[in-house]
């Protein structure tokens, strides 16, 4: 019987290029005007500095086909919500929503925004929980009890009191080029679409 576990790993393996759709949408029927741009762009930035404060953490093993995680880490923003690079990822793509749209009527910015934060939704919801039964494997008791105390949705206020990890900018460069290159074509798009306008 298959439990979803080849279905998952499928979903963590091309999760780039499944969430590159929603942002390929955005850029070809986008419609950005100069206050949609002002107020989308800092929220995607917001989104973005999250990322990065998570992969400060987590390291470089973010961006491989196969879950995996030399240690957990609990520290840092993973000791306020256990999946703060989803967080991230989900701030920037409301962000660029809020960017791309500002021209559309209300009934396309909707349509287009939950195409694309749908399509988040259903990506995130596919690989969390094979990222999950790996972590408990991995590390049982100790990602049981974080696990429990941190919720993987949503933001706790208090951090967790255990943490684990610690906080390495240098790996952010090596980790994040490929994120940094999708923002800038992100905002480069932004700026030639309301050049055209």
């Amino acid at each position: 019987m298959n439990d979803g576990s080849d279905l998952r790993a499928f979903f963590f393996k091309n999760r780039g290029a499944l969430l590159a759709v929603p942002a390929v949408a955005l850029v070809a029927f986008g419609r950005p005007t100069g206050g949609s741009i002002a107020l989308g762009v800092p929220i995607a930035l917001a989104g973005e500095l999250l990322r990065c404060w998570a992969v400060g953490y987590s390291g470089v093993t973010t961006r491989g086909d196969r879950v995996s995680a030399p240690r957990l880490v609990t520290g840092g923003p993973y000791a306020h919500t256990r999946n703060p690079l989803y967080l991230g990822n989900l701030i920037t793509a409301l962000g660029f929503t809020v960017a791309f749209t500002g021209g559309l009527s209300a009934t396309a910015r909707v349509l287009l925004g939950g195409f694309g934060i749908g399509a988040m939704l259903a990506v995130y919801a596919a690989i969390v929980p094979h990222e999950e039964a790996f972590l408990a494997e991995t590390f049982g008791d100790d990602y049981a009890d974080y696990w429990v105390r941190v919720p993987r949705v949503g933001w706790r206020i208090k951090p967790a009191e255990f943490t684990k990890g610690s906080f390495d900018p240098n790996v952010i460069v090596e980790a994040e080029t490929k994120t940094f290159i999708t923002f800038a074509a992100m905002t480069g798009a932004l700026a030639l679409k309301s050049l055209l306008r």
